[in-house]
This record gives C-alpha cells, structure tokens and sequence, in this order.
C-alpha cells in the first residue's frame, strides 16, 4: 500500500491512506540507509512496516518536512514584535528549496498601526509574495487566508508564540491544537508544538503545523550565492563588473547602484547571511573532506555503491589481466 506519514512521534510513524491511519514502524535495511524519513513523505507499506520512501516532490530540511506545495512563513505584527530578519530568513530559506511562499502576519487585533503594514506591503509585494492579514482571535482575515491554502498541503513556519497553531485553530475550531499565551518578560513564545504533523481543515485543505524555529543560519551555501535567495538582487547580479561579486563594497557593483530599489531590511539580512555563509565557506576550506556514499539511487531504488578503493583495485587488476594477454599474444 501506499500512503502518506502525517506525524512522526518517537519511533513510531503514523501513515494515512484514504483516510485511514495505522502505526508503523520501518523495516531495518531503511534505518542502514540512514535517510531521514519525514512528516509528508509518501511511503510503501505493509500494515505495521514502512518498506520503501518514495521520491519527494518537495523538501525543506528544517523543519523537517517534504512534498509540502507551499510554505507560509506566519509572523506576529506585536507579541512578539515583528522581526524582519527572521521573516527574511524563511523566505529565503523557502527560495532555497525552491517552494513557493505565502506571507502570514497574525495578530492584528493587537492594534499595529497602518504604517507597519504599508512598510510590509511596499517590501514584499513588489517581490511578488502572497501577502494576507489576519486576526486568530477575532478571525479577521481567515476566510482570505483558507482561500489562499485551498487544495494545498502547506508547511506553517515561523518562530515560537506567531500564532500558527491559533490560526489553524482558527480555521477548523475541531482540530483544537494547544496553544500557549507570549512571555510578556521575554516578549516571545514557547513551544507548543514539539513536532511536524499533518492537519486536515477541510475536504481540500492541509496544513502543517510546525514546531517554532529561532536558528535557521546559512552556514551550508558558499557567499557568492546568497545573493539567488533574494529576488531584488537576481535581476542585478548579471550587470556586475565581476562574475563573483558580493555586493558589500566591490567596484562597479550592480547591486550597490541601485541600492535605493532594495529594502534596507531585506540588504541587512543580506550581509547576515553572507556572514554565516563565509563561516561554511571557512569550515570546507580548512576542514572539508568529501566523504564518499556508500548508496546511490538507481531506478528509484536504494542500492549498495562500490567504494573507490575498490573500484581502484578493480580496475588495476582488470588491467593486469589485460597486460598479461597482449604479452601472451606476443609471444606467440
């Protein structure tokens, strides 16, 4: 059979089929492979045992899910105050791995003044982002955000205390996720959520309610290519002078000519995460050794690949053979 794991909790697997659910556990050649299996994966399964994880169609490693159609990067507009750099984050973390993204701000209950949202707008509109307002607790904004996840699997992301539980919550009042009020001290949330779980809203609709993530870093991309996580800077790159410029102080920088057309929000968490990027690149520079795989995928399927030392030894005692024929053939 095949279905689809909806959460994950210890080392049990929960896998739903034509809505039907059943607990697996994965059979032990998966755990030698050492891939990952996660929340939206779709799996080949026996009733109990996991034989098989399908090809993903999507994939975004923290948090940790696949086959998702669309992340929703939610952020609070006041508790906690709205953060610009972690908004940033998700979204270029999203253009990563190549998922569209809707932008969720929560919370407009709690009073945010219209000049806060025009500054939204004017900084993500024109990057062509889906943008909607909503309220959890008073419901505003819903009816347009279900709109905007109809007929979709969409992954819920952003930091602790946002809302995204209360808006799912908000969406279907049955599926009663816990929540948890914001530190006033500390001005942010706690967990609620501890893990990745698959929420059905309607006949057509399904979130993934995440746990909230502070620490997303770009310390796995080389510096020249941060600037491909952000749609401002793309259409620039191409006229600078030279071909690995990183737009901080280069001569005849394209980007820094028409710094005007980049939000300084947006440029800051630029220069952040070409920061942490110099930190990778340092780290493969002084300690990287390329480590071979002991699998590779062939067909769809997992099979076992033949270390270099062994090919090594293959190959020099396939030309032994070879040698000793043409002298054979010599002599006679």
């Amino acid at each position: 059979m095949i279905g689809q794991i909806y959460k994950i909790h210890s080392d049990s697997y929960y896998v739903q089929k034509d809505g039907e659910s059943f607990v697996c556990k994965i059979r032990e050649v998966l755990k030698k492979q050492k891939e990952a299996i996660l929340t939206g994966d779709y799996v080949d399964f026996e009733v109990g045992v996991i034989s098989k994880i399908l090809p993903r169609k999507t994939f975004i490693k923290r948090p940790a899910v696949a086959n998702v159609d669309q992340i929703v990067v939610v952020s609070a507009l006041k508790q906690p105050d709205l953060d610009y750099n972690q908004l940033n984050r998700y979204v270029a973390l999203a253009k990563y791995y190549k998922i569209p993204v809707v932008l969720c701000f929560n919370k407009e209950d709690l009073g945010s003044d219209d000049s806060e949202k025009d500054r939204i707008l004017s900084i993500y509109e024109p990057l062509g982002y889906k943008i909607v307002f909503t309220s959890a607790l008073e419901k505003s904004g819903i009816e347009n955000f279900k709109t905007l996840l109809n007929g979709k699997l969409s992954a819920l992301c952003g930091n602790s205390g946002v809302g995204k539980s209360s808006l799912v919550n908000a969406l279907n009042p049955n599926v009663n996720l816990k929540t948890k009020a914001v530190s006033e001290k500390l001005n942010r949330g706690t967990h609620t959520t501890r893990h990745c779980e698959i929420v059905q809203v309607d006949e057509y609709t399904r979130v993934v309610d995440t746990p909230g993530f502070s620490n997303v870093r770009f310390d796995f991309i080389l510096p020249h290519d941060v600037d491909l996580l952000f749609d401002e800077m793309i259409s620039l790159r191409d006229y600078c002078k030279y071909g690995n410029c990183l737009h901080i102080n280069e001569d005849g920088c394209a980007v820094l000519k028409n710094i005007e057309q980049i939000a300084e929000t947006r440029y800051e968490s630029y220069i952040e995460f070409v920061n942490e990027a110099f930190e990778y690149k340092e780290k493969v520079k002084y300690n990287g050794r390329k480590q071979e795989a002991f699998h590779k995928i062939k067909n769809n399927k997992v099979v076992a690949k033949i270390s270099e030392k062994k090919r090594r030894a293959s190959r020099n005692t396939m030309k032994q053979h070879i040698y000793k024929e043409i002298d054979n053939n010599a002599d006679e």
